[in-house]
């Protein structure tokens, strides 16, 4: 286990999620482990909120965040990887942003996953180096949140911020 994500108070609870491979010791697919606790002191241990199970996550769900949503949902965004041949013959993680909802135990994927991918990026950005959202409510009413990019040519990294008035078209 690994990568604390998705710290949130959510229906009288902090809840913290991480990363993990629940079927071996050594790296594997990402899960998102789950916690809650009613004092920050003791937790309680969940089953895993997230599996890499559909298209756009099938090797791992990775880091992100977590809030509550207008509908009074807890919200989850995290990295989906997919890995992909390329056309020069090489394998790599193709990085997109997807989004859960849930009641604070069971979490349901949106259907339209990812939420954003390639073709939301500015036209240099890396569709390998796009990660690590982080969620948040504006006093505006729209959601934010801002993930970690590389340009394209990897001549340097920068932190995109999107937005969005529902939490599903950013």
């Amino acid at each position: 286990m690994n990568d604390p994500n998705g710290f949130s108070y959510y229906a009288g609870k902090y809840h913290l999620f991480y990363q993990y491979h629940p079927y071996d010791t050594c790296w594997g697919p990402m899960h998102w482990g789950h916690a809650v606790s009613s004092d920050l002191l003791r937790w309680e241990y969940l089953p895993a909120a997230l599996a890499p199970d559909t298209a756009c996550d099938s090797d791992g769900c990775f880091s992100g965040g977590a809030l509550e949503a207008e509908n009074g949902q807890h919200m989850l965004i995290y990295t989906g990887v997919s890995r992909q041949a390329q056309e020069n013959g090489e394998v790599r993680d193709i990085q997109t942003q997807c989004v859960a909802f849930g009641d604070g135990i069971d979490y349901r994927k949106y259907h339209k996953n990812p939420v954003v991918d390639i073709k939301d990026l500015p036209a240099d950005s890396s569709r390998f180096d796009f990660r690590d959202p982080k969620l948040w409510k504006g006093c505006d009413g729209q959601y934010y949140f801002v993930a970690a990019n590389n340009r394209a040519d990897e001549s340097g990294g920068r932190i995109l911020l999107f937005s969005s008035l529902d939490g599903l078209d950013w």
